[in-house]
C-alpha cells in the first residue's frame, strides 16, 4: 500500500508551508507530495494569506525534492486551456526529472470561479473529454509531427505538440463518483482511477464499475491503480487524535467514520480493510500543515506497519 500526502492549500498555506511538508514528505519516505487546485477557501477557515496555484506550486517543489511523486488531486479542467495545460505539466515533468502526475477534473466550485472571473460553463464534462484526449495526444505525437483536434468545445490546428514530458509517459489520474461516464473516462485515458473521501462499500462499488468499464473497453482491469483519498488523523492516544480533529474543526466520531483517524493500530487496520477491497494507494488529506509531528507519527508507526 502506497501512502502519499496530500495538501489542501487554499485553506490557508504559503508556497515555503507547502514546501516544508513536501520536504518531510521526502524526508519520511512518503510516496508522492499531492495538493488540490483550487483558489477560494472551503468552510469556517480565513484562507490567509490566499490561494497558490497548483502547478507553479509543483514547479518549484520540481527543483527542491529529489525522490517523491508530483501531482494534483484534481487539476480543475475550467481553469486552463488543454494546449496550455499539456505544455504546463511537460514543463514541470522535465524540472522533476519525470517525477510529475496529473490529476485531471471537470472543475465543480461555482464560487471560485466567480470569485476570479473564470467562466465556469454548464456542460462540463464533455469539455474534460475532449481536454484529455488532446492533452495526451499532444504528449503522445511524435516529434517532427503535427497534432490536430476539431471537436465541439476546442481546435486545434499542426500544433507541434511540444515541449515533450520527460517521461515517456505521464500517468494520468481520473476520479470521482459517477456511476457512468467517469468510469467510462477512467477506462480510455486513466492510469489511475481514485475515489475521494468514500466508504470501503462504496469504494468497492466503483472500483467494480470501473474494472467492469476497462475490461469493456479492451483493457486488463488490472492495468490500472486503484486508489482512494481520506482525510487522515492519527494521535498515540485519545487526547492526542481529540486535539488533532480539534485543530481542524472536526470531530473524531465523524472522522472514524468517514476518514483515517485513530490510534497508529486502528488507521492500519481500517486500510487493511480499503486493501481488501483492492485499493493499493491512500492519499492522507494532511488537513493542519503546521503539525509536522503528525506526519512523523504516520511515518513512523502506519507507513511501517504496511511497508
Amino acid at each position: 500500500m502506497d501512502l502519499r500526502i496530500f495538501t489542501e492549500p487554499q485553506q490557508g498555506a504559503t508556497y515555503d508551508t507547502l514546501l516544508t511538508v513536501a520536504k518531510a514528505t521526502e524526508d519520511l519516505g512518503f510516496d508522492a507530495f499531492f495538493r488540490s487546485d483550487h483558489y477560494l477557501k472551503m468552510g469556517n477557515v480565513d484562507g490567509l494569506p490566499g490561494p497558490t496555484d497548483a502547478w507553479i506550486t509543483l514547479a518549484g517543489l520540481a527543483r527542491e525534492t529529489k525522490r517523491i511523486r508530483l501531482g494534483t488531486l484534481m487539476t480543475a479542467g475550467t481553469f486552463r486551456l488543454p494546449g496550455v495545460l499539456a505544455i504546463q505539466v511537460a514543463q514541470v515533468d522535465q524540472m522533476s526529472g519525470g517525477r510529475v502526475e496529473l490529476g485531471l477534473g471537470a472543475g465543480w466550485f461555482e464560487e471560485e470561479h466567480t470569485a476570479y472571473g473564470i467562466p465556469f460553463p454548464k456542460e462540463k464534462f464533455g469539455r474534460l473529454e475532449e481536454q484529455l484526449e488532446i492533452v495526451t495526444g499532444l504528449w503522445q505525437t511524435k516529434v517532427g509531427n503535427t497534432f490536430d483536434f476539431h471537436g465541439r468545445f476546442y481546435d486545434l490546428t499542426d500544433s507541434p505538440a511540444l515541449p515533450k514530458p520527460a517521461q515517456e509517459k505521464i500517468p494520468v489520474l481520473i476520479g470521482g463518483h459517477g456511476a457512468t461516464r467517469t468510469p467510462r473516462l477512467a477506462a480510455r485515458y486513466a492510469d489511475e482511477f481514485n475515489i475521494p473521501f468514500a466508504s470501503i462499500e462504496d469504494s468497492e462499488r466503483q472500483f467494480g464499475r470501473v474494472r467492469a468499464a476497462a475490461e469493456e473497453a479492451g483493457r486488463r482491469a488490472d492495468d490500472l491503480v486503484y486508489s482512494n483519498a481520506l482525510v487522515v488523523c492519527v494521535g498515540r492516544d485519545d487526547a492526542e487524535v481529540a486535539r488533532r480533529a480539534a485543530a481542524i474543526g472536526r470531530e473524531v466520531d465523524e472522522l472514524k467514520a468517514n476518514g483515517l483517524a485513530g490510534s497508529p493500530a486502528e488507521v492500519v487496520d481500517k486500510i487493511g480493510k480499503y486493501a481488501e477491497i483492492g485499493s493499493q494507494r491512500i492519499y492522507l488529506q494532511v488537513l493542519d500543515l503546521d503539525d509536522l509531528d503528525h506526519l512523523e507519527l504516520i511515518s513512523a508507526e502506519v507507513q511501517s506497519q504496511l511497508a
